[in-house]
């Protein structure tokens, strides 16, 4: 018997027939109760049917929020949340017009139901809707009635936090991304909008993402930005089949940026290649104007002509320009041209204190020690114009962009404002007089080089990465390179050579088989043991063995009667694998051991037995007969004699790198001396 506080009398209607009131038992399952009341109305199918509130918000009755049910509530029949979404989902794709729009209609109405919201979803129903809207919305465009800037800032920011946000789902993205570049395409104004909007990390980042539709709405959108934010001077040629060319996403939007960044940095150029005109009163006012900067000089107009001149030609001194009488002549030279002039300039008015700081420290020192400003300067730009490439058209398959460049509205000026400091700070580290220009300002390439090879994404991380490399760190790095550098060369000589050596070796292994090499036979009496000769033929296909005397030196060919043809060789054996150390097991030491190896022949699989003379001889044999076999040398003494060859090898061939001359022909060997009394006789005992 149910308890009364679980019981709920409410009344359930629907249209069309008579209402029924019961007693809901709130510990009933929700689907018995709905088949209660189907079958109390003869209808069948009790799934397809959900209550719902019939009054205020039409909320669904599911057994999480059930309990919310009040005595006297009003709740009604109708179709289940996922049988409604099934036919919205349906109807919205309807042929007929009527039927659309019926259906958006109760779409707006019960999309407000989380129960209704999760089947909708589910079925990918919003997909379906932003596909809708976003069709609508450019159908209604493209008549050209409608203008886009008709569209409020809060529904640009809306679109704009879809794309920004990290979480968001894919599809909405790419819809936010797809509207967003028709707004910049469209208008001017939309585009400043859209652009304050929508960050280049962002967009960076969703081009980093695995799925190919939003890297390409992006790459799109992207592309939009950065063509309409060229003016005439920065216009970059629209490339509309970039999207649907070959290769990967990132391929295209690497060479597109390579592209954008060549063409837009070219607009220099003209500046670069014109130079300063020393009659041009405006230009030289400019030029004036970076001394007054520097020195703010307040008696100057009290002076006459001559002394007026003289303070000027020694501040320009200071500044370091070459000729200090005319300082314009220094930057006749092009390139750098008056690029080099604006760059100076944009540095003392943009960073003003940086400047004076410069140029007054160096003025404090000895004139060997000082930093040249003005000739720093005009080195400077010409280094950032050929790290930048400016002046170079860009290339068709050129993809090598700087990241930075994307993050920086005056890329060229704002580098040289943090490399003209570096070059301060480098020339002291280097204690760098005037006569190490040169090798200052090399030492700053490579410091600007290796930086921007790290892709920055930004100035302020350029100027953290490239003060941290200072000059010492520039040695370290030199030396590591020219060791890898000097390790890999003798590395791919080593491979090229050994080829060769090898060969050399093994030649004088066979050379060594043919003179022989006396031989002693372990005696069973061990009174004393006899000698034989083994010696390979001249032609390589012979061994000729027998037995021989003491003081024989070297027994020929004809005198040895036995031979072995080596065609009829099966194998080498050494150590205790041999069959004559395994007949006088325990009776052998370690060093016969050691020196001893067999040859076997398929004549009733006998072997020649040997017992070297010397470690020597037994590489040497071993070595030579494994050569006799095809087969590859494994001695010590092999491994040892390869390496001194490549050793002397190398550094005959490296001579020529280190400026050694090498004569053509070979030295002419002096004549002996008349005596020898300058050697010192080691076979007398010192006193």
């Amino acid at each position: 018997m149910p308890q009364q506080k679980d019981i709920v009398k409410i009344a359930i209607q629907m249209p069309g027939a008579y209402p029924q009131l019961i007693q809901l038992d709130q510990k009933k399952p929700l689907s018995a109760v709905i088949k209660e009341v189907c079958d109390g109305w003869n209808l069948p199918g009790p799934d397809n049917y959900a209550l719902q509130y019939a009054d205020g918000v039409q909320t669904y009755i599911t057994e999480s929020n059930r309990l919310d049910i009040k005595n006297g509530c009003i709740l009604r029949l109708t179709k289940a949340p996922g049988r409604c979404a099934e036919d919205l989902y349906k109807g919205i794709q309807s042929s007929d017009s009527g039927v659309r729009c019926d259906s958006l209609k109760e779409l707006a109405k019960v999309s407000t139901d989380v129960t209704f919201a999760q089947e909708f979803i589910s079925r990918d129903g919003h997909l379906l809707l932003v596909k809708i809207v976003e069709d609508w919305c450019r159908a209604l465009m493209d008549h050209g009635i409608v203008s886009w800037e008709n569209l409020s800032s809060v529904f640009i920011k809306k679109i704009a936090s879809f794309v920004n946000a990290k979480l968001t789902d894919a599809s909405i993205q790419q819809v936010s991304l797809d509207i967003l570049e028709s707004m910049v395409l469209s208008s001017h104004s939309l585009f400043l909008e859209v652009k304050q909007e929508i960050t280049m990390e962002r967009l960076i980042a969703h081009l980093q993402v695995t799925n190919q539709q939003i890297q390409t709405k992006a790459m799109a959108l992207l592309m939009a930005l950065l063509q309409t934010a060229g003016d005439t001077e920065r216009q970059v040629p629209p490339q509309p089949n970039i999207i649907h060319s070959s290769g990967s996403v990132q391929d295209k939007m690497a060479h597109y940026l390579y592209v954008l960044q060549s063409v837009t940095l070219n607009h220099m150029e003209a500046r670069m290649r014109t130079p300063m005109d020393c009659y041009s009163q405006e230009q030289r006012d400019i030029l004036h104007n970076l001394r007054l900067v520097a020195f703010e000089t307040e008696t100057e107009n009290s002076l006459n002509h001559e002394r007026r001149r003289s303070l000027c030609a020694k501040e320009f001194k200071k500044l370091g320009f070459s000729n200090n009488s005319n300082p314009g002549q220094d930057l006749v030279r092009t390139p750098p041209g008056l690029l080099a002039l604006d760059t100076m300039c944009y540095f003392a008015a943009r960073y003003t204190d940086a400047y004076s700081r410069f140029v007054l420290e160096n003025s404090s020192r000895e004139d060997k020690h000082e930093c040249p400003f003005g000739r720093s300067s005009i080195q400077l730009t010409l280094i950032l114009c050929e790290i930048l490439r400016i002046g170079e058209p860009p290339s068709e398959t050129g993809s090598d962009y700087h990241p930075v460049f994307f993050s920086q509205d005056r890329l060229m000026e704002e580098l040289f404002c943090v490399c003209i400091q570096l070059i301060n700070k480098t020339w002291k580290e280097m204690r760098a007089t005037q006569e190490d220009f040169d090798k200052v300002m090399q030492v700053v390439r490579e410091q600007i080089t290796r930086t921007l090879s790290s892709k920055p994404t930004s100035l302020e991380l350029f100027k953290n990465k490239v003060n941290a490399l200072n000059y010492s760190e520039i040695l370290k790095l030199r030396q590591t390179e020219r060791r890898n550098a000097r390790d890999f060369l003798h590395s791919e000589l080593k491979e090229r050579l050994k080829p060769e050596l090898l060969e050399l070796i093994r030649q004088q292994r066979l050379n060594r088989l043919c003179q022989g090499t006396m031989f002693r036979k372990i005696s069973s009496r061990r009174r004393q043991d006899k000698l034989w000769y083994c010696r390979l033929s001249p032609n390589h296909k012979m061994l000729h063995y027998g037995d021989a005397e003491e003081d024989t030196d070297s027994p020929t060919i004809e005198e040895l009667q036995k031979k072995i043809p080596v065609a009829d060789i099966q194998g080498l054996l050494t150590g205790k694998d041999c069959p004559h150390m395994k007949e006088h097991k325990g009776k052998q030491n370690k060093e016969i051991l050691d020196l001893a190896f067999s040859i076997t022949y398929d004549v009733e699989e006998d072997s020649l037995n040997f017992i070297a003379p010397s470690r020597t001889d037994f590489c040497l044999w071993t070595d030579g007969l494994s050569v006799l076999l095809g087969r590859d040398m494994t001695s010590e003494s092999m491994h040892s004699e390869l390496e001194i060859l490549l050793s002397m090898e190398i550094k005959l061939r490296l001579l020529d790198l280190e400026n050694v001359p090498i004569p053509k022909s070979a030295p002419v060997v002096p004549k002996p001396p008349s005596n020898y009394n300058f050697c010192y006789d080691f076979s007398q005992t010192e006193q």
